[in-house]
């Protein structure tokens, strides 16, 4: 065991009153007892002496005229009461004088011995345990001890000295060892700062936990994790264990023998590199609490707790979530209030867990919870989540029951529960988000929400559709036109696409749009006055072509009546059909011809 604060050796008390001070009608005196390197106060009135007088004069017979007397008159005046304090203060010290091994239990208690020496702290537990401890041990409640207490028993067992000081058989030491090894829930609560009127810190103070035979619970708070000692002799038994304000690392707590190691393996392991020691692992250990500490990495000592079920590491200062692989039966995880940004691929590390807590981070993406298939309850309340896309990497998680994203920036949006709740599809009506049953009336309104995303997706694919085909059908216009070198274009090659040269008949059309029958083409017809743009150009001297029909029963007998061409387009899409097109001639009145090609001489071969 470290070296304590207080020697084993017996220490020197002295004892002082170092003032005094009026309350109502009557003089309370400051008592100072010293304890080796401790210190801590006492008040009493001169009634409580002259009571402690009598108890020690029937008790141990002390002489009577060893109290100083009462001043009666000018009781309170100021030079009587400071000589009255020296008197007393020389009555005290020649009690301690008097009693130097086993102080009277009157006097002990007088001077506050049972809240602040090991003695008197060890005489008070065993006596309390004398009268009760059976019962407690029966009704299998949690047991509460203090560090000074225990530092007091693991003291008073390395001291060489009778088990019971003063006598008194029920303060024996013994009826403390019998409860302790028979305990099975055990709460070791400390203090912040000094306890009571005392300068004693329980922090400082080491305890050995090795007396307790019987321990499945455990509860540690406030303490120190280096002053803990014996912890890793509750391997075998240990099914529960809190640890609250006491350390900044966990293997301090789980391999406690690590300090001495470098090289370490869990017990039963096989390692390929040097090992300086094999560690027992905890064989019962199921629960592991170590919420509100100091705690930044989850380190390599998870190795040896590998039937833990529930694991709490909120209240830390987490930026990563590490090494939870090697806990294969982890059900329940709570890494609430850290400082996590993100988590990507949650699954490799926390497995088939039903329970996840992320409250308190800052998490703004949910990108790696998308495999925790096995996930029913899950909290993400207080983080930074802003889009409501984030939703959908849980929203196919097939067993979440439990969704609560309270206190996020998405929370503001119009609509945000019905929102959320839609991107569950037909799993809505069983999901409970942020601690509310789902309504009747927000079920219909997200079945709104859903027929309207619905109608949204079938619009946006039916314009990616045709998107897609007007992109083919603009590509295929493109296409330039493909001519023979050796021959002009016939009547056959007229009808050959829309950007090959057009052939113009009089009445009958193209005699490749004869031979096409009604089932290989689908026409599309539509009237309109070609533009000079999209016909060749043709020579004025050169005579027409001889696929060219011009009949000249057609033409007007007023030479101002020129022929206007009505073109009819027929489109052939079937099986790449060619497009042909026919062009009726009709007889307009005009006094210009259209073409501007014959200089008013009608009719003209462009006519």
């Amino acid at each position: 065991m470290e070296s304590v604060p207080f020697p084993e050796e017996v220490l020197e008390r002295k004892v002082c009153i170092v003032g005094s001070e009026l309350v109502e009608n009557y003089t309370v005196y400051i008592i100072e007892v010293t304890d080796g390197d401790h210190r801590w106060t006492v008040k009493h009135r001169y009634s409580d002496f002259h009571d402690l007088h009598e108890k020690l004069t029937t008790e141990k017979n002390i002489d009577r005229g060893l109290l100083p007397p009462k001043k009666i008159l000018g009781k309170n005046s100021k030079s009587l009461v400071e000589q009255l304090q020296k008197e007393l203060e020389l009555y005290l010290q020649t009690l301690l004088l008097q009693f130097p091994q086993a102080t009277p239990t009157p006097l002990a208690c007088f001077l506050h011995f049972h809240l602040y020496e090991i003695n008197g702290i060890t005489a008070a537990l065993a006596e309390e345990l004398f009268h009760k401890g059976e019962q407690l041990l029966q009704a299998g409640e949690v047991f509460s001890l203090r560090p000074l207490q225990l530092y007091s028993v693991s003291q008073q067992l390395r001291l060489a000295k009778p088990t019971c000081c003063n006598g008194d058989a029920k303060t024996d030491l013994g009826h403390i060892l019998d409860f302790i090894c028979r305990l099975r829930y055990l709460k070791i609560s400390g203090t912040r700062g000094p306890v009571g009127t005392s300068n004693i810190q329980e922090s400082s103070l080491p305890f050995d936990l090795s007396v307790f035979k019987s321990l499945l619970q455990i509860e540690i708070s406030d303490c120190s994790s280096q002053q803990i000692q014996g912890l890793s002799s509750l391997r075998s038994t240990l099914a529960t264990m809190c640890i609250h304000r006491s350390t900044e690392t966990m293997m301090s707590i789980l391999v406690p023998e690590a300090s001495e190691f470098s090289q370490w393996e869990p017990e039963g392991a096989e390692s390929g590199c040097p090992v300086t020691a094999f560690i027992p692992v905890w064989r019962n250990l199921t629960t592991l609490d170590m919420s509100h500490n100091c705690i930044s990495t989850i380190d390599s000592s998870v190795k040896l707790i590998r039937k833990v079920e529930f694991l709490d590491l909120s209240y830390n200062q987490l930026s990563s979530v590490e090494n939870l692989q090697h806990l294969y039966n982890l059900v329940h995880v709570d890494l609430s209030y850290n400082s996590l940004r993100v988590l990507e691929a949650a699954h490799t590390r926390l497995g088939n867990i039903k329970t996840l807590s992320l409250a308190g981070n800052q998490l703004d993406r949910l990108t790696g919870l998308t495999k925790l298939y096995s996930l029913v309850n899950l909290d993400l309340s207080h983080n930074q989540l802003a889009q409501l896309e984030e939703i959908k990497n849980i929203s196919s998680l097939p067993c979440l029951e439990k969704l609560n994203l309270s206190s996020n920036p998405m929370c503001i949006i119009p609509d945000y529960r019905t929102k959320v709740l839609a991107l569950f599809g037909d799993r809505a009506a069983e999901v409970c988000l942020d601690g509310k049953v789902t309504t009747e009336k927000e079920l219909d309104t997200v079945e709104v929400l859903k027929a309207i995303q619905k109608a949204k997706e079938a619009k946006d694919k039916m314009s990616s559709s045709n998107k897609k085909i007007s992109e083919e059908t603009r590509l295929s216009a493109a296409a330039p036109p493909h001519f023979s070198s050796s021959s002009p274009p016939s009547s056959s090659a007229c009808c050959s696409s829309a950007v090959a040269p057009l052939a113009l008949t009089s009445s009958s059309s193209c005699p490749a749009q004869q031979a096409a029958g009604p089932s290989q083409e689908v026409m599309s017809r539509e009237e309109a006055a070609v533009p000079p743009s999209i016909l060749p150009p043709v020579d004025n001297t050169a005579p027409p072509p001889a696929s060219f029909n011009t009949n000249t029963h057609l033409l007007p007998a007023d030479p101002a009546q020129i022929y206007q061409p009505t073109v009819s387009l027929s489109e052939h899409i079937h099986y790449g059909a060619p497009t042909s097109i026919t062009t009726t001639a009709s007889t307009t009145t005009s006094t210009v011809c259209p073409w501007k090609a014959c200089n008013g001489k009608h009719p003209c071969s462009k006519c």
